[in-house]
């Protein structure tokens, strides 16, 4: 009998991973491109990350055009036969629906591709869920009159305090 559940679970187990494999996610992909990659180059980088998703059966979303910019810290990778340090890099985004296989598909592509310096791949929602940059509203106040100052307190001089009063002070303060 624990051998037949033991089948039973497992079939089940396969069925729910072949739902999810033809279940579409909508999933978003930040990358940053190397910085030696040229310019005009950049878009033949992006291009092929896109025809990977296509061919994955993957559909877009939206799409934020890769822009040089500068990193918060410099990040490694290899190049050649050593390792260079980058603090800049094409960053680039790409929202995308596509069935939950495509993102294992595309992250091992991503793996080896070496003009990619860094990527994230992450399930998200359809809506637009970037902040928007509101401008402060400014309040206008209207005052009458002016500001009137009030005559100041004369300054207390200060007296050297004993060690038994300051004690007794202490004492008075905490039994209350």
């Amino acid at each position: 009998m624990l051998k037949c559940a033991h089948y039973m679970a497992e079939e089940n187990k396969n069925a729910a991973t072949d739902t999810q494999e033809s279940a579409t996610r909508i999933y978003e992909i930040g990358y940053h491109v190397m910085p030696t990659v040229e310019e005009a180059d950049v878009e033949k980088v992006v291009g092929d990350i896109r025809s990977q998703i296509e061919a994955a059966g993957g559909a877009f979303i939206a799409e934020g055009a890769p822009s040089l910019t500068r990193l918060s810290y410099p990040i490694e990778a290899r190049e050649g036969d050593k390792y260079v340090d980058h603090d800049r890099g094409y960053f680039g985004w790409l929202k995308f629906e596509a069935p939950t296989a495509a993102a294992a598909t595309l992250d091992e592509s991503l793996k080896g591709n070496g003009k990619v310096l860094r990527y994230i791949i992450f399930k998200t929602v359809r809506e637009e869920t970037r902040a928007r940059l509101k401008t402060p509203t400014l309040r206008e106040v209207k005052r009458e009159g002016t500001i009137k100052t009030t005559a100041r307190r004369p300054e207390e001089e200060s007296v050297p305090v004993s060690e038994a009063d300051l004690d007794k002070a202490i004492q008075d303060l905490t039994t209350e």
